[in-house]
C-alpha cells in the first residue's frame, strides 16, 4: 500500500506529516518540522529552499522568493537568477523538498500527497496547487481545506454532539469554518475567509510604523533600499513573534543607512499596545469573516462548543481576547497551530489509503457556482445575470441540476459560461470556463436545456449542458479557471525543476523526478514531432484524471459494474505504458462513458 503524506502548502512555512502506528506526526529535518515556504539563488546559482533561502533573503532579496502563495491561480511569472518562474512552479520546488524529505525519513520512495489549500481558495487557485504538486512528482489524491484539516486532529468521537469553530490565521490567508462533530463524523457547516489577509499583513504594518519613526528623525524611507527593507522585515518579524510574549521587543539594525557619509543605525522599542493598535482593524476583518461563518450555519455564538487556533500568527494575545469576547468561549490551541494543518492532511491522506484512523469527512464548497443568462429588469435586456445552481457552503460531493430557455426561435447555439460568486452581477464573480453546445434543434423558443454542475472532493467541476427535445448533450470538465500549461511549458516546467535539484550537492536517495517524457524529440526534428509528442501529452494526462475519477466511484459502484471499470482502469494503465495514443483513446472512451453513467446513478 503506498503511504499517502499529508502536506501543508503555507504561505511563511509549509510542512509534511504521516500516519505512524495510528498516530499523525509532522516529519522534521535535523528535528525541525518547519519548511519556510522561501526559494532563492545563492551567487553560485544553486538552488536554496526554506531556512538557506530565507536567511539569504535579507542580503539578497532579489535572488529570493517568498510568500508565492498569494500569487497561486494568477497568470504572471516571477523572476529567479535569468529564469522566469510560474507561481505553480515556484510552489512545485518547495513541494519537491518536502517530498525528499518525507522519502529521506521514511526510507522509501513517496508518489502520492494530499495537500491543503484555504477555505476560500477559488478554482483556479486550487488547480493551481495541484498542479505545482503534480510537477514535483507527486499524484495529488485530494485537495482539502486547511481548516477542515485541522479539524481531522482533533477527537472525532465526543461523549456529545460538538460544533467546533476554527480560526486560521496563517502568513497570507485567513479561513474560518464551522464543524459539528458526532460519533465519528466531522461535518463542516459553513466557510468564510480572505485569501488576503495574514502574518505579512502584520508584519507590513509593524515595518511601515518602524519605517517611519525612522524617516521622521532622519528624513531617510528605509522602503525604498530593498537590502534595507529585507533587513528591516526579518526584524520586525522576529519583534512580532517576542511581543507575543513579551511586553516590550527592541529592534535594532546596525548600519541600516548612510548620511553625508556616515552609517546610521537604527534601535526602536515596540510597546506590545503599539503593534496591537497597528494590527486591530485587519483583526475586525476576520471577527466579520467569523460573524458571517455563525450565520451561514444559522448558529448563534453561545452554540459554538469549541474555539480551535490554526496558524502561527494566532499566538498573537489580542487574537485570543477578542475571539473570547466575541465568542464567549475559551479558545483551544493543543495541537500545535503551526503544525495541525499538516497533520490532518495526513491523517486525510490515509483515510483514502484505507487506514482506519477514524473520522469520516463531509466537506463543503466554499463558493456558489452557476452560470450567466439574459434577464430583463423592467423590460430592458441584462445579459450579465447570475444564475446560482450550487450554492456556497453545499456538502461535497454534489450534484444539481436546473432547466434554462433558448432567447430565440430556431436558435442553434447556446453558450455556456460558468462563475464563480456571490454576487448577482457576473461582471464581479469569477469566471470558472465556457463552452458552447452547438447543433440546437430549429424549434420555437424556449428550447429547454439542462445544465448540470457536479462538483466533486476536490472541487473539480463538470458541466453538462442537454437539450431535452432530442437529448443533445456536451460535457466539459472545468479544473482551472485559467489555461493550463500548455504540454510543451509543461515539460519544460519538469525539466527547469528537475535541473534545479539536480544541481544540489545533497541529492535525494530516491529518484523524485516525475515519469520519464513518452518521447524524447531531437532539436533538429523538433518541429515535425511537437504535434505527435503534444497528443501523446493530452490523452495521457486526460487518462490520468480520468482513473482518478474512477477510483473514487469504484467503491460505491455495484459488483459487475466496478469489476468493469477495474478492467478498463487497467486496460489505461496498459495503454499509457505502451504509449499508444490511439489505445488510450479507445479506451478512455469506454472508461469515460462507465463513469458518466456511474455518476448519474
Amino acid at each position: 500500500m503506498d503511504v499517502i503524506i499529508g502536506i501543508d502548502l503555507g504561505t511563511t512555512n509549509s510542512e509534511v506529516g504521516v500516519i505512524r502506528s495510528g498516530v499523525p506526526i509532522v516529519l522534521t529535518d535535523d528535528g525541525d518540522p518547519i519548511l519556510p515556504s522561501v526559494v532563492g539563488l545563492d551567487p553560485q546559482g544553486k538552488l536554496l529552499v526554506g531556512r538557506a533561502a530565507r536567511n539569504q533573503y535579507v542580503l539578497s532579496p532579489e535572488r529570493t522568493i517568498r510568500s508565492i502563495k498569494r500569487k497561486m491561480g494568477q497568470d504572471l511569472t516571477v523572476d529567479l537568477g535569468d529564469q522566469k518562474y510560474r507561481p505553480q512552479e515556484i510552489s512545485a520546488i518547495i513541494l519537491r523538498a518536502l517530498k525528499e524529505r518525507a522519502e529521506r525519513v521514511l526510507g522509501h520512495e513517496v508518489r502520492k500527497a494530499v495537500i491543503t489549500v484555504p477555505a476560500f481558495f477559488n478554482e483556479g487557485q486550487r488547480e493551481a496547487t495541484r498542479e505545482a504538486g503534480e510537477l514535483a512528482g507527486l499524484e495529488v489524491v485530494r485537495i482539502i481545506n486547511e481548516p477542515t484539516a485541522a479539524i481531522l486532529t482533533y477527537d472525532p468521537n465526543p461523549p456529545e454532539m460538538e460544533r467546533l469553530l476554527v480560526y486560521d490565521l496563517g502568513g497570507g490567508t485567513f479561513d474560518v469554518s464551522i464543524a459539528m462533530v458526532e460519533s465519528g463524523v466531522i461535518e463542516i457547516l459553513s466557510s468564510h475567509g480572505d485569501t488576503n489577509l495574514g502574518g505579512d499583513d502584520f508584519d507590513q504594518r509593524l515595518l511601515d510604523f518602524v519605517c517611519d519613526r525612522f524617516q521622521t528623525e532622519h528624513g531617510i524611507d528605509l522602503r525604498e533600499s530593498s537590502r534595507a527593507r529585507s533587513r528591516l522585515l526579518a526584524a520586525v518579524e522576529d519583534a512580532k513573534k517576542r511581543l507575543s510574549s513579551e511586553p516590550v521587543a527592541t529592534i535594532s539594525e546596525e548600519f541600516i543607512a548612510e548620511m553625508n557619509g556616515s552609517p546610521l543605525h537604527l534601535t526602536q522599542d515596540v510597546m506590545r499596545e503599539d503593534y496591537e493598535g497597528l494590527i486591530e482593524p485587519l483583526l475586525a476583518k476576520t471577527l466579520r469573516c467569523v460573524d458571517d461563518a455563525l450565520s451561514d450555519a444559522n448558529l448563534r455564538a453561545l452554540q459554538i462548543d469549541k474555539v480551535v487556533l490554526v496558524g502561527g500568527a494566532t499566538r498573537t494575545p489580542l487574537i485570543h481576547r477578542m475571539l473570547e469576547d466575541r465568542l464567549g468561549r475559551p479558545v483551544h490551541s493543543e495541537i500545535e497551530p503551526d503544525l495541525a494543518v499538516a497533520m490532518g492532511a495526513a491523517v486525510q491522506g490515509a483515510l483514502i489509503a484505507g487506514v482506519d484512523v477514524g473520522p469520516v469527512l463531509v466537506d463543503i464548497t466554499p463558493h456558489t457556482l452557476g452560470i450567466e443568462v439574459m434577464s430583463y429588469p423592467g423590460g430592458f435586456p441584462n445579459p450579465y445575470q447570475f444564475s446560482p445552481i450550487i450554492e456556497r457552503n453545499t456538502p461535497l460531493p454534489v450534484t444539481k441540476t436546473d432547466i434554462y430557455t433558448t432567447a430565440h426561435d430556431a436558435q442553434k447555439v447556446a453558450e455556456i459560461r460558468v462563475f464563480q460568486g456571490e454576487e448577482d452581477d457576473t461582471r464581479l464573480n469569477t469566471l470558472v470556463g465556457e463552452f458552447l453546445i452547438e447543433g440546437l434543434a430549429p424549434v420555437p423558443a424556449p428550447n429547454s436545456l439542462l445544465v448540470r454542475l457536479d462538483l466533486d472532493l476536490n472541487g473539480i467541476l463538470k458541466v453538462t449542458a442537454t437539450e431535452r427535445v432530442t437529448g443533445l448533450a456536451k460535457h466539459v470538465v472545468i479544473d482551472n479557471m485559467m489555461e493550463r500549461f500548455r504540454n510543451r511549458e509543461r515539460v519544460n516546467a519538469i525539466d527547469r525543476i528537475n535541473a534545479l535539484f539536480d544541481d544540489v550537492d545533497h541529492a535525494p536517495a530516491y529518484d523524485a523526478s516525475p515519469a520519464p517524457r513518452a518521447i524524447e524529440a531531437d532539436d533538429d526534428s523538433q518541429s515535425d514531432d511537437d504535434g505527435t509528442e503534444n497528443e501523446l501529452l493530452d490523452a495521457i494526462e486526460a487518462a490520468r484524471s480520468l482513473i482518478a475519477k474512477s477510483e473514487e466511484l469504484v467503491a460505491a459502484a455495484a459488483g459487475e459494474d466496478a469489476a468493469e471499470m477495474k478492467g478498463l482502469v487497467q486496460d489505461l494503465q496498459a495503454a499509457i505504458t505502451r504509449s499508444s495514443v490511439d489505445d488510450i483513446r479507445r479506451v478512455s472512451a469506454a472508461l469515460d462513458d462507465l463513469v458518466y453513467y456511474l455518476s448519474d446513478v
